[in-house]
């Protein structure tokens, strides 16, 4: 009888993404998703915010500095949790219907593991000379500390969360996914101001708080593996090295979308300081901010359309994968204009909600932010393509929009820009990437949703 509802349970998530209506079901999935990535954002915004009210700008810059962290742990979390579950809807799309889904489940949790014990490792045995490297100086550097002191035993939570989240959406529980990072999200929010004001902790209080919610939204996440909805398990692995090989390969646009962020971020920050100084690197802490919560949009669209869109291409249903396209577009679109409206509309609105600014610091912000801000009507297209190449398993367009932006494109203006036009022209980097990389983006989208496959992927 436990057999027989495995099966049926399995059978039902497999049919409402392969026949139900799309509409519903994607806007099912992005209610899950944005939820998920809204709150997830939250994390470092509340530390940034909190933060920059106690301690100021030093402060803010301080969690800019740690920034590059987040990307990168979030970043191995996506490789593997992404990478995985599309591999793991397509060939539930397929049809086999034998359970050998779960031999990329079980290669995405062993390579999750071992990256989480890596990083692990490199956190606890170089945090200094990495915090430096990131652009901290002697008196950055002390705050940034204080701030990890309680996240380090901890690290490997937020990478595995993000392997969890991944399958959960992929196994029918999206609600589950966003539930558990609201539960961490709302602790965050409220444990923040407890241990920074009341206690008076400060920047340590911050990072407790953040380890404490990401605590709270694993074990909450673990309540999938006990309910019906469940079909994840773990299986003795077949071919391990060749599923880790296909899940990196599949996994790796998404992952260097967020790498890429910490990279930037790096080359900001050193740039910035060569360049403009110490207050516009205060005004860059928000920016960060700013740009994530754009770019969680980018990511909620992405997350919703992927299972929806990789099942029905294991399928070979083409005019679904369409209409799931059309829907994610419009969402996109809408995203782009609130964003960047939002921001050329009241720019020194973020500078006082994450930090208690100087005059300086207000005279030269609405400059910068609105500059910055013109990237914003593309960013949410271009990183939602890197989901959907992944989702019809054209990992190499994803990669060419991945490194383009996050690196390529990106670090020879961040470079050069200064040094041909000026200073400020820095700002302009990031525009102008978006805008490159989104001529190419929209080129491959045409050329291969023209050229869907007849026939089921074989996987």
């Amino acid at each position: 009888m436990f057999l027989i509802r495995f099966f049926l349970k399995k059978e039902e998530c497999s049919m409402e993404l392969l026949n139900g209506k799309i509409k519903p079901i994607y806007f099912k999935y992005l209610s899950a998703s944005f939820g998920t990535a809204l709150i997830a954002s939250v994390y470092s915004i509340v530390d940034v915010a909190m933060v920059g009210q106690y301690q100021g700008p030093e402060g803010t810059a301080a969690l800019a500095v740690v920034a590059p962290l987040w990307n990168i742990i979030y970043s191995l979390g996506l490789l593997v949790g992404i990478g995985g579950s599309v591999l793991f809807s397509a060939r539930r799309g397929g049809g086999r219907g034998d359970g050998s889904e779960n031999q990329y489940f079980t290669a995405a949790a062993i390579g999750a593991v071992i990256l989480a014990a890596l990083a692990w490792v490199g956190i606890w045995c170089f945090e200094g000379p990495i915090l430096t490297f990131f652009g901290a100086d002697e008196s950055l550097l002390a705050l940034a500390q204080r701030y990890m002191q309680p996240i380090k035993p901890v690290f490997p939570l937020f990478l595995l969360n993000q392997l969890l989240a991944g399958f959960l959406r992929n196994d029918g529980s999206p609600g589950l996914a966003t539930m558990s990072v609201l539960a961490g999200g709302i602790f965050n929010v409220f444990g923040d101001y407890f241990f920074v004001f009341p206690c008076d902790m400060g920047v340590y209080g911050a990072g407790l708080a953040t380890a404490i919610g990401s605590g709270i939204s694993f074990l909450v996440m673990l309540i999938h593996f006990v309910s019906r909805k469940n079909t994840l398990r773990l299986v003795r692995p077949e071919r391990l090295g060749e599923k880790l090989r296909a899940i990196s390969v599949t996994g790796f646009s998404t992952f260097f979308v967020d790498v890429a962020m910490g990279i930037l971020t790096v080359l900001f920050n050193r740039q910035i300081m060569r360049w403009l100084g110490s207050d516009a690197m205060a005004v860059y802490g928000p920016i960060i901010q700013i740009s994530t919560f754009a770019q969680c949009c980018a990511y909620s669209v992405g997350q919703a359309s992927q299972p929806i869109i990789s099942m029905n291409y294991g399928a070979a249903k083409a005019g679904r994968i369409r209409q799931t396209l059309r829907l994610a577009l419009y969402t996109v679109a809408f995203f782009s204009v609130f964003w960047t409206a939002l921001s050329l509309a009241c720019p020194n609105f973020y500078i006082r909600i994450f930090m208690s600014p100087t005059p300086a610091i207000l005279a030269i912000a609405p400059a910068i932010i609105r500059t910055y801000a013109l990237s914003f009507p593309l960013l949410p297209l271009n990183i939602f393509s890197t989901y959907y190449f992944q989702a019809i398993m054209k990992p190499g367009a994803a990669f060419v929009v991945s490194v383009a932006r996050g690196l390529v494109v990106s670090g020879v203006l961040i470079l050069a820009l200064p040094v041909v036009l000026g200073a400020n022209a820095l700002w302009l980097a990031m525009p102008i990437t978006e805008l490159l990389v989104a001529i190419y983006t929209v080129a491959a989208m045409k050329k291969y949703t023209k050229t869907l496959p007849a026939t089921g992927a074989r996987l």
